[in-house]
């Protein structure tokens, strides 16, 4: 595809590649003196920004819109005289560093042929544009003919080592491509930039950033400035991405970076006055909260972006612009001393992350273990590259390369997988694509999957005309999770109407509470992952409510698990009926296993918050085994209950104990699963 592009740019500008180069002078315009006067003033207006751009890419640091205003520049120019070597060498050049690159090669081969002495860094150029239409060997060629050639160079020669090393392992990555697809999400993208995706945890929503027309504000070089979009995942497709609601888009650029896994924060960056710097918005109810800007520990003097969560929520990582060192960003990270205070420490570099050249987006995996970033440097095929670090005894180890077709010669960035790490989102600008950078699905072709608990696979394999290789070999070696994805809203049982309510994650084996949040107070959604070799009792309390108990046993080595819940909150009303589900016993007897504690504690927690509260414990049966044996059993279970909240101080009088045996089934008792959910605990309330 990349040759064919390349062949019908040349033809379209055939009419030109045999023209003779004509330069910007009076005896070649005797008619047009006026005009030409105006194209020496364009092209002179031009080379003012086109030379800050040139020192930015020689310095490894911000070009901004310098090579977007020359281009605006030199296009008047190029109306007027389209058959100059020195300014189509100028525009191409201009492309080149601009989000659609591709756009640079006919510039850059039409100057070749036109004036081949036209600047000293032609060759180097023209290397460019054939390492991005895929003809490494003769980029190398072109890289060795520029570095033999521009002695001065000297101070340039980490661009030649890089361009010509970078060409040496697409060579190799092409020729053995991961066991991956890459699919163009056509539904996200436009024929502008579409960039920098952050998928939920559950793969339902999709947050990204554009400067697509009608974004809010235009700016200085006619473009505008990006906005912050959503779009959700509904029938096997994405819909129509749509400006988030609330005050976090401002007239300036508003990239996002990451959303925390819960969803209800994310990390982005602004641009004002030239500055950069990082932000946090907090979703409340329906609405993305105004930014705020994060800390001077964070945010210095310097610009930062490509900010992201820690999995433990007390670190964020980030990428700084150092200005004493020509390296341009370079990955850091600063820790939380309190959440509460919100007080950062001082930044830390993340040194094996870090080369002379731009670091870019990152990402850390749920589980903590993994990091995924974008680089110019380390081994990177062209632009920037996608790389995966693990975690070592505490420390992050080398980068290692996704390979093709994730990276390619042109940028690859903003890697975001979804919570079972079987498909990621990213962001390029290579060939093919709608127009500067595009949002692309990967997925990962693994090994044969394990025997799971419960699945809800809500995405496609491929939604698009996937990039496919017979001779695809290894799988990739992505971050394989081990987790569940519990995800859900909470609504009034009667209304039907979202509640806003607390939940807490407990680990019935040790009774310990490990996590604690709180429902979006517009639609009572939640999402929450859980490492597998646990079981979980989940305890969801609201105001004015009955609280809600759920248990899940996750067994070891159990992965790509969906739960999907909608949790009915009932009214503290006489009648209220509810079932203890992380009450549990010794198999055919009535002693309370320790794993029922945490349970039986919230219990007692209702009891003493609402005094008047009186109550029935009832316990219940399946069909198994004989009617008498089954009536003593449930009461004898139902008494221990009672017994236990005695012992914690509960009034006796407030509380009275019924074995229903199996007469009051819940669910069929024809199965294993209708038969455990027929044995349970349960509480009524009989006064208030």
């Amino acid at each position: 595809m990349k040759h064919f592009l390349f062949t019908l740019t040349i033809l379209v500008a055939a009419p030109f590649i045999f023209a003779q180069n004509v330069e910007f002078k009076a005896a070649n315009f005797k008619e047009k003196k006026d005009e030409l006067k105006k194209a020496q003033d364009a092209i002179d207006k031009g080379d003012e920004a086109w030379k800050l751009g040139n020192e930015a890419v020689f310095n490894v640091s911000d070009y901004g819109l310098n090579y977007k205003k020359a281009l605006k520049s030199y296009a008047e120019a190029q109306k007027f005289n389209p058959n100059n070597g020195e300014l189509n060498f100028k525009i191409g050049v201009c492309y080149i560093h601009s989000t659609d690159p591709g756009k640079g090669i006919p510039y850059i081969k039409r100057a070749k042929e036109l004036d081949p002495g036209c600047s000293p860094f032609l060759n180097y150029y023209n290397g460019v544009a054939l390492q991005l239409d895929g003809q490494f060997e003769q980029a190398i060629t072109s890289f060795k003919t520029f570095e033999s050639e521009y002695r001065k160079a000297d101070n340039f020669s980490k661009f030649i080592t890089k361009r010509i090393k970078e060409c040496e392992l697409a060579q190799k990555a092409v020729n053995k491509p991961e066991r991956v697809w890459i699919d163009n999400v056509s539904e996200l993208n436009t024929g502008e930039d579409d960039m920098a995706p952050s998928i939920s945890t559950d793969g339902s929503e999709l947050i990204m950033s554009s400067n697509r027309s009608g974004s809010r504000a235009a700016n200085e070089v006619g473009g505008y400035d990006y906005d912050i979009f959503s779009s959700t995942f509904t029938d096997g497709a994405w819909s129509f991405p749509k400006r988030l609601e609330g005050k976090i888009n401002t007239a300036s650029d508003d990239i996002s970076n990451s959303i925390s896994y819960d969803g209800t924060r994310m990390l982005l960056h602004q641009n004002t006055d030239g500055q950069t710097d990082i932000y946090e918005s907090k979703l409340v109810g329906e609405s993305w909260g105004e930014p705020k800007k994060l800390p001077a520990m964070i945010n210095g003097k310097t610009n930062e972006k490509n900010a992201c969560y820690n999995d433990d929520g007390y670190r964020v990582y980030f990428t700084r612009d150092n200005d004493d060192r020509a390296n341009g960003m370079e990955i850091m990270f600063s820790s939380i001393q309190s959440k509460v205070k919100q007080d950062y420490m001082a930044a830390t570099m993340v040194t094996p992350c870090n080369t002379k050249f731009n670091e870019g987006s990152i990402y850390i995996s749920v589980d903590g273990e993994t990091m995924y970033i974008a680089s110019e440097g380390h081994e990177s095929l062209g632009g920037f590259d996608i790389f995966m670090s693990k975690k070592v005894q505490g420390q992050w180890s080398a980068p290692v390369n996704l390979g093709y077709p994730i990276n390619t010669p042109y940028d690859d960035f903003f890697f975001s997988p979804t919570a079972n790490g079987k498909y990621a989102y990213i962001s390029s600008n290579r060939a093919g694509g709608s127009g500067g950078y595009d949002i692309y699905k990967v997925t990962f072709w693994g090994e044969e999957k394990q025997a799971v608990v419960d699945i809800e696979d809500f995405l496609l394999a491929s939604i698009a005309m996937p990039l496919k290789d017979n001779q695809i070999e290894a799988t990739v070696a992505v971050n394989k999770k081990t987790l569940t994805v519990f995800k859900g809203n909470t609504i009034d049982a009667i209304s039907r109407k979202p509640v806003e309510a607390s939940i807490e994650i407990t680990d019935n084996a040790t009774g310990k509470v490990i996590e604690t949040f709180v429902t979006n107070s517009a639609t009572g959604k939640f999402i929450i992952t859980l490492p597998s070799g646990k079981n979980y009792g989940i305890a969801v309390k609201a105001p004015g409510y009955l609280f809600h108990s759920e248990n899940f046993d996750i067994p070891s080595g159990s992965d790509d698990n969906l739960v999907s819940k909608t949790i009915e909150l009932k009214n503290i009303a006489i009648g209220s009926k509810i079932a203890l589900r992380n009450i549990f016993f010794d198999h055919g007897k009535a002693t309370l296993r320790t794993e029922s504690n945490a349970e039986l504690d919230r219990l007692v927690k209702l009891m003493q918050d609402v005094p008047k509260l009186v109550i029935e414990i009832s316990g219940h049966t399946d069909n198994t085994g004989s009617a008498m044996i089954n009536d003593a059993l449930s009461q004898q279970r139902a008494d221990a209950v009672v017994n236990y909240l005695k012992a914690k101080g509960i009034a006796a009088t407030r509380m009275t104990a019924k074995g229903y045996g199996s007469g009051i089934p819940v669910a069929s008792n024809n199965s294993e699963e209708g038969r455990q959910q027929n044995r349970r605990t349960e509480f009524e309330i009989k006064g208030n």
